[in-house]
């Protein structure tokens, strides 16, 4: 038992030594990567030669441009303010319709119709869901029949129909269908 516990010291100050190592490095990387940056962008400046008006000159330039950083800098910390106040509005109102409309697990259950009603009417009523039950017979010959009146000829209804005998004869056959 102690020897496992020493073991377990040992790794643990080992992992410790190792993120102390890798942290250095990382370190050392950002500062590498920081000065590479600073050279490539802002190259050193050559002040020896440059007279007094040149200095000055120089030393607008460079204000002007840290101006203009300066500007672009306040600009986007405005946008980044912006879009976290938003952020964290929106964030609360997700929140509160979670909180809200919380929905509950939903279980499959099956139930046949009858028993829908039945829960739905109370037991008292006697509700049967036949639907064929209710549904119309309809004889084959019915229909047959009807096929072969429609196939008569057209033409002859249409003359029989023109002019205003024909509507008279619409109207009273429409009348007497409704009495």
């Amino acid at each position: 038992m102690i020897h496992t516990t020493q073991t377990l010291l040992f790794r643990k100050s080992m992992m410790v030594a190792k993120a102390k190592e890798m942290l250095e490095q990382e370190l050392m990387d950002k500062e590498e990567e920081k000065e590479r940056y600073l050279a490539e962008k802002a190259p050193p400046v050559q002040t020896s030669r440059l007279s007094f008006d040149e200095l000055q000159e120089l030393c607008r330039e460079l204000h002007a441009k840290i101006d203009m950083v300066d500007e672009e800098r306040y600009d986007i910390e405005a946008k980044v303010l912006h879009n976290t106040r938003e952020i964290k509005d929106l964030n609360i109102k997700v929140l509160d319709l979670r909180g809200k409309f919380k929905r509950p697990n939903l279980r499959r259950v099956r139930v046949s119709a009858d028993a829908i009603l039945r829960s739905l009417l109370g037991s008292k009523h006697k509700v049967s869901l036949d639907l064929r039950a209710n549904l119309k017979s309809v004889k084959k010959e019915d229909t047959e029949k009807e096929k072969t009146v429609e196939v008569s000829d057209w033409r002859k209804n249409v003359e029989a129909m023109s002019g205003m005998e024909g509507r008279k004869k619409m109207f009273d056959a429409a009348k007497g269908s409704v009495q």
